[in-house]
């Protein structure tokens, strides 16, 4: 059996993540072939194609950079935690060597996940366009004015939005920023879309889920200095009110290997706290005898 390629991901400059990587690479020099070592748009488009599995090390930020490097190829992702939260890493350091050879042999689930595309046409001009594995938001930005925006999708006119702006997450961003802004979580596989507004200045514009197969159009109709689409909290772009903003589903695809060890509903609750209950006060039964 032909040993499995492998593309790591991670930012050298962080020790705990040098030295995780460090030993994975030491325990897997006998499994697995590393084609390359990336970071931030390192390594060219015909190299990690011809990986099997990426394995990216690190928090959430590191992880949706790769899957956006990753997202015109079918390579499967392995999220690994050496982050503060680590959302979407489903493996710590010591699972991942516990579980590389169930991994690697496709004993466990690879889930895809969609993704978005966005792009800014100016005067009818294309002059930005990107992926998103998160979230596509147009943002108020300094002087911190509220903003005013007009969707419409499928060229039908949907809301004009006034506030802070908008949130277009796919179903695995929505326990980001889409969740801390009031909007629905969504099971990651399903293929929607969800636009909830930034404190908007109406108590009637409630978050919306829509099909992943429409497109969605804003136009900024008052805007500030430093309005801008950023896309994952890592790809801006800054707006001008001449702009249109486009989002719709990309083509390509975020695969996810899952842990074997856990379901979606336990990374929930373990990380998020979701569902917990309240701390009830106890009584002393001792005490009431």
């Amino acid at each position: 059996m032909a040993k499995p390629r492998l593309i790591i991901f991670s930012d050298p400059n962080r020790r705990r993540v040098a030295e995780a990587v460090e030993d994975f690479v030491g325990f897997a020099a006998d499994k697995a072939e590393v084609l390359a070592s990336c970071f931030m748009q390192s390594c060219p488009l015909d190299v990690l194609k011809k990986a099997d599995f990426a394995v990216v090390f690190g928090g959430d930020g590191t992880i949706l950079s790769a899957a956006r490097d990753l997202s015109e190829t079918d390579v499967p992702v392995i999220g690994v935690n050496v982050g503060k939260l680590g959302f979407l890493a489903e493996f710590g350091p010591d699972e991942l060597l516990e579980l590389f050879e169930r991994i690697v042999t496709g004993k466990v689930l690879i889930e895809k996940r969609m993704i978005l595309h966005c792009s800014v046409e100016t005067d009818g001009v294309e002059t930005f366009s990107s992926t998103a594995i998160n979230d596509v938001v147009i943002a108020a930005g300094t002087p911190q004015n509220m903003i005013e925006l007009k969707m419409t999708v499928q060229d039908q006119p949907v809301a004009g939005c006034v506030g802070d702006g908008v949130i277009i997450s796919t179903p695995t961003g929505s326990t980001a920023y889409n969740l801390s802004a009031g909007g629905p979580i969504l099971a990651a596989n399903l293929s929607a879309m969800v636009i909830t507004p930034i404190c908007p200045h109406s108590l009637s514009f409630r978050p919306i889920v829509i099909s992943a197969d429409r497109t969605i159009d804003v136009k900024p109709v008052r805007i500030n200095e430093g309005t801008c689409v950023t896309l994952d909290g890592q790809v801006s772009h800054k707006l001008g009110e001449n702009d249109i903003v486009k989002v719709y589903r990309h083509h390509g695809s975020f695969l996810v290997v899952n842990n074997p060890m856990r379901t979606q509903w336990d990374t929930l609750a373990g990380k998020l706290n979701w569902a917990g209950t309240p701390k009830y006060q106890m009584k002393d039964e001792t005490a009431a005898k």
